[in-house]
């Protein structure tokens, strides 16, 4: 092969560890943003029963009422007492209302948490919009130490149209609090933590009122 053809081949075989190369790369970086990416998907769709965020309620809110239901889970590992403050509130279609969570830190040591949150039925996670909230921001409580959590919501009026939602008259929130992994693996107790949220410093609502 003369030294020409030679230089071409080289020049085709570089060419081909590149592209590999870069497709590579992106597939690893892919991977990473898929995480974050998907949370966000969730939140602006609705999909999965996770509640949309950043819209205003209608001026003019709509006849059709519902129930909203609360419910409150807390991870074994996590020190707290975490419970709703009432257990549903009714409401029109498009009229914005609040709820509360209180959290208590039974033990003798600074604990922090960090929550999660969806809406059941799933199907109306794209009509429940929270304007504030307590979730995906670490929360700490000193020992003894109570607070209440507001949230602030509406539901969509367009629940009412959609042949897939219009017949739902309770929608049940779930909020779970996990111990962080920074407390977790101060306290010794990661090892035996489950799946854990590691979504900190997403957008979240009102802070949290001190008692």
């Amino acid at each position: 092969m003369d030294a020409s053809r030679q230089a071409l081949v080289a020049r085709r075989n570089r060419r081909v560890a590149g592209a590999a190369f870069g497709v590579v790369f992106g597939m690893v970086g892919v991977s990473f943003a898929a995480v974050p990416l998907y949370d966000l998907f969730c939140r602006v769709t609705g999909f999965g029963g996770t509640p949309m965020i950043g819209q205003q309620a209608p001026a003019a809110p709509g006849d059709f009422v519902v129930t909203v239901r609360f419910n409150a889970n807390t991870q074994p590992q996590l020190p707290w007492r975490f419970e709703p403050a009432q257990p549903s509130v009714q409401l029109r279609v498009g009229e914005e209302a609040m709820g509360f969570y209180h959290a208590r830190n039974l033990s003798d040591r600074p604990a922090t948490g960090i929550s999660t949150y969806n809406v059941t039925p799933e199907v109306v996670g794209k009509y429940f919009h929270k304007t504030a909230c307590f979730c995906f921001e670490e929360q700490t409580l000193e020992p003894g130490q109570q607070v209440d959590m507001p949230l602030a919501f509406w539901v969509d009026p367009r629940i009412a149209e959609d042949p897939n939602t219009r017949g739902i008259r309770t929608i049940t929130v779930n909020y779970t609090f996990h111990r962080s992994l920074h407390d977790a693996e101060r306290s010794g107790a990661l090892a035996n933590a489950g799946p854990h949220v590691g979504r900190q410093g997403a957008p979240t609502g009102a802070p949290t009122v001190v008692r």
